[in-house]
């Protein structure tokens, strides 16, 4: 009989989140509750736009993607890897939580391609990765340390790469799934993937991939939550056992959103 996996859980927190000191003490006390394995994957999209605005660097955006050239590039990796992951891992040290910032880049635990044009459209240095180590991970997890991941990746050559930070969960949650138990949260300020979004009631509690191509077609589903959920079913189909879509401060809640095959 095949020994059971160990239980471990990913928890991917937006930028608006993070932005707001409030709720990213709430966010970060019920990781903290989290019992067993933990991951810790953050934005930061919204701090690295004010940060670009102060230094007169104009963001551009297509879709709700971040065109990201040289002078973006520096502020990204500034505000992801710097400002925004070592405050986490300062805020979790205080709980008691022995944290670990990371990007890609360090230890090589996620690497990456540039993205290529698309539309004719060049989004800078983003990466699409290609690859998470998965076994890296857990063994920094069984020594007892709680990585704690910025949406930052490398190409190994030399460059940094800005990743969206929805995949980069959806990825580790991949790589992870080989080892544990995974279920990955994505956790932000609605109450899960909304009907109405001006109606924090209307949540959609459960979601397939049957039901995302109908919320699609017919416009319910739109915007960011496309690519959030592209990444959720992904990860499903790839063998993490549980996903759900919720509020930040509703971790050790059953609301929320499920997605299943």
């Amino acid at each position: 009989m095949r020994e059971a996996k160990e239980k471990l859980t990913i928890v991917k927190v937006g930028g608006a989140v993070v932005e707001d000191e409030a709720q990213l003490n709430k966010l970060l006390s019920a990781f903290k509750a989290i019992e067993g394995a933990k991951v810790l994957v953050h934005g930061g999209g919204r701090r690295a736009t004010k940060t670009a605005e102060r230094l007169g660097i104009e963001t551009k955006m297509i879709e709700g993607r971040r065109i990201t050239d040289a002078a973006m590039l520096e502020v990204v990796t500034m505000v992801y890897g710097g400002l925004v992951n070592k405050h986490i891992v300062a805020c979790l040290q205080a709980l008691g939580v022995d944290a670990i910032g990371l990007t890609g880049a360090d230890a090589n635990v996620i690497r990456s391609a540039k993205r290529p044009l698309k539309n004719g459209i060049d989004y800078g240095f983003v990466g699409d990765v290609k690859q998470a180590d998965g076994k890296k991970l857990a063994r920094m997890i069984e020594m007892g340390l709680v990585p704690v991941i910025a949406p930052l990746t490398h190409d190994g050559e030399g460059h940094i790469l800005n990743t969206n930070a929805d995949t980069m969960a959806a990825e580790t949650a991949k790589a992870l799934s080989e080892l544990y138990d995974v279920t990955l949260i994505y956790s932000f300020e609605k109450s899960g993937v909304l009907r109405n979004p001006d109606d924090d009631n209307s949540v959609i509690p459960l979601i397939t991939r049957e039901d995302f191509e109908r919320y699609k077609a017919d416009g319910t589903i739109s915007g960011g939550m496309l690519p959030k959920i592209e990444n959720a079913l992904a990860s499903i189909e790839a063998g993490v056992k549980r996903v759900i879509i919720t509020l930040a401060t509703a971790l050790d809640d059953q609301s929320g959103t499920v997605i299943k095959a």
